[in-house]
């Protein structure tokens, strides 16, 4: 696997790793965390969902250990995918004074709106994970998810082979609200976008999936499917959950392992697939990594660093919405396949326990990963 690119403090790393849970599972609610002594300069941040498992089983636990070991307060809530409560935890912690506002948008309109009304308090914002298009953040920090399309369309070209000539292709991309669903679409375009052009290969459809949801997903996969009379050569699924979904529709065909499908997040399902062979590729884009750079930039704002902020932010993100450039700590990503999946087990990424567990034992086995 490639080397990550990114932000990365050994000392803090190591104290997170054992704060870092394993792959998505599906979270309980849990109640807002708090971190510090109450003194001082706060941090509010805002997570934006529970449906996707890695904000409460990794990123909050990541962040919340980040703060506390720094020994600045902060205030993690989640908005459980509503934007009146996103908004209205947004109030509670401007009026309470936060130093800094750390939010993931659930949409761009909803994240700006927001972002105003920090910025009239005189509040610091960074965007996490998402950008608000149109919005007032200070900072943003993400991946760079144009880099994270192209392996997605490269993964896919790989996966097709021989076969590529005359490919019919579907394409089921992320939530139209998610400018990082635009962002990977945009880095699929500028690798496939040619060979669509030139006939090397076909686009039968391109649909965008309403908040990520699985179960649109597999009826608009049904239905493109259907529309072509039953025939695909490739798959371009924006994230592992949609192709998960396209997986399930595959194997009432009898297609399963036969189609290349792709993915991203590396989710423990998604590896799965990706050892049985039902997909061909996910994307790894450690969490860890991303939580921790936010934290470190979350934490130079609150006291008041600005140059050392700035030199943790040393990318740029064009909003061309606001017409601006957002200061930006961009992450690197890298591309799993079957023969990769051991590197994340060396990783502490994914337990080996859980990746391993039954019908992908032998895969395991044959793969040399050994279930500790």
């Amino acid at each position: 696997m490639r080397r990550l690119r990114g932000v990365t403090t050994c000392a803090v790393l190591v104290l997170l790793v054992a704060a870092c849970g394993g792959q998505d599972r599906g979270a309980a609610s849990a109640p807002a965390t708090s971190t510090g002594s109450g003194e001082g300069p706060v941090v509010g941040v805002i997570l934006p969902d529970r449906a996707t498992a890695r904000w409460e089983e990794r990123d909050r636990p990541l962040l919340a250990s980040a703060f506390s070991i720094a020994g600045v307060a902060a205030v993690i809530e989640n908005a459980d995918g509503d934007e009146a409560k996103f908004a209205g935890i947004a109030d509670r912690m401007i009026a309470s004074g936060v130093r800094v506002l750390m939010t993931t948008p659930l949409s761009t309109e909803g994240g700006a709106k927001v972002e105003r009304k920090a910025k009239q308090a005189g509040i610091q914002v960074i965007n996490y994970d998402r950008i608000s298009l149109g919005g007032m953040a200070d900072y943003y920090v993400s991946f760079d998810n144009l880099n994270v399309g192209e392996l997605q369309a490269e993964g896919l070209l790989q996966c097709l082979g021989g076969k590529r000539r005359g490919a019919q292709v579907i394409e089921l991309q992320g939530a139209p609200t998610d400018n990082n669903a635009t962002l990977f679409a945009d880095g699929q375009r500028r690798r496939l976008g040619p060979l669509y052009d030139s006939g090397e290969l076909r686009l039968v459809a391109s649909q965008a999936v309403d908040r990520w949801d699985p179960v649109a997903g597999k009826a608009a996969f049904e239905q493109a499917l259907g529309g072509n009379a039953g025939r695909v050569d490739g798959v371009v699924a924006a994230d592992d959950a949609l192709a998960g979904a396209v997986i399930e529709v595959l194997k009432g065909r009898g297609l399963a392992g036969k189609v290349p499908v792709t993915g991203q997040n590396a989710t423990l399902e998604g590896l799965r697939a990706v050892l049985r062979g039902d997909q061909c590729m996910t994307v790894h884009k450690p969490v860890r990594d991303e939580a921790e750079a936010a934290a470190r930039l979350a934490i130079s704002v609150a006291r008041g660093d600005v140059s050392g902020a700035d030199d943790l932010a040393t990318g740029n993100t064009r909003d061309l919405v606001a017409r601006r450039d957002v200061k930006s700590v961009l992450l690197g990503a890298d591309p799993v396949t079957r023969d990769n999946v051991r590197a994340l087990v060396a990783q502490n990424a994914v337990k080996s326990a859980e990746l391993c567990a039954g019908d992908v034992a032998d895969d395991c086995d044959e793969l040399g990963i050994l279930v500790g």
